[in-house]
């Protein structure tokens, strides 16, 4: 399941684990126009982890996806 909102500034995404026997914590997802963050509460340490893609990190991790293994560098279009 998720739930999208959007914001001023950012476009939030959140992933909720559902269904497991050993359920995650939300997964939430800024998506701002330049970069994209990814965080997760670390019920451990009680507070949230937080990470930050760039644009070019994000489609390469969407590239990724589909890909088998190996090394990959996408061609960028120019700027």
């Amino acid at each position: 399941m998720f739930t999208i909102e959007h914001d001023f500034d950012a476009t939030v995404i959140t992933l909720i684990d559902e269904g497991a026997p050993h359920l995650q914590e939300d997964v939430t997802i800024l998506a701002f126009e330049d970069v994209v963050t990814i965080e997760q509460l670390d019920p451990r340490r009680d507070e949230v982890v937080r990470l930050t893609l760039s644009m070019a990190q994000l489609r390469d991790l969407a590239a990724a996806l589909n890909l088998p293994e190996g090394s990959y560098r996408l061609a960028r279009p120019d700027s």
